[in-house]
């Protein structure tokens, strides 16, 4: 196990710092792998310090899967530029690098699997779910009235659940298998998809054309 150099920081850095060496290990060797033990020896610290800043595996555990859901997340919703593009662009960040690959897979695979049965990480769950999906609506809302088209609230929420069930199977299907396809299929396919939904065409980003 390689260890994480650790050094002495603020507060709030030693909490990132902790975070990174327990999804370190979570990468590794799953939820079960990542023991107060092993998360301090990753980081280089004592068991003792880790529970200075939280009170329990459990505890971490969750503030860890908070920086895994924004992680997929913050990227998408920082997209900048006209309608078009930041639709567009929310689209193929979310099926790129760095939120599409065996890392990101590897931590979303090992917390998905105690939501259904942890409340604390399944709030933590529905609240980015919620977030991600709210900020796609959006994009929709604007995209569609650029457009001089349909934008009404009912209309863009079912838009937007209907484009995140089809962004989240394209990502676990590149992340799972990104050989099987082409450079940039995926994406390429999630943009006619959309396009197929919403009725207007998007386009492609340039380096695609």
């Amino acid at each position: 196990m390689t260890r994480r150099p650790f050094h002495r920081a603020p507060e709030s850095e030693r909490r990132h710092d902790l975070i990174e060496a327990t999804l370190d290990c979570i990468a590794e060797s799953g939820l079960q792998g990542a023991t107060v033990r092993q998360i301090a020896i990753k980081a280089g610290v004592t068991a003792g310090l880790i529970r200075h800043y939280f009170s329990s595996k459990e505890h971490i555990l969750q503030e860890a899967y908070r920086v895994v859901i924004a992680r997929l997340t913050e990227k998408a919703e920082r997209v900048t530029g006209d309608p078009e593009e930041r639709l567009r662009s929310f689209i193929v960040i979310n099926l790129t690098e760095p939120v599409a690959n065996s890392r990101s897979l590897s931590l979303w695979a090992s917390f998905i699997s105690q939501v259904s049965v942890d409340p604390m990480l399944s709030a933590i769950h529905r609240e980015g779910y919620l977030s991600f999906r709210n900020a796609l609506e959006g994009l929709i809302a604007d995209f569609l009235a650029s457009k001089g088209q349909d934008a009404s609230p009912a209309r863009c929420r079912a838009l937007a659940i209907a484009i995140n069930g089809l962004l989240d199977g394209l990502w676990l299907e590149g992340c799972l298998a990104g050989d099987l396809f082409e450079e940039r299929e995926l994406v390429k396919i999630a943009l006619d998809s959309v396009e197929a939904l919403v009725g207007v065409p998007i386009g492609l980003p340039k380096a695609m054309e």
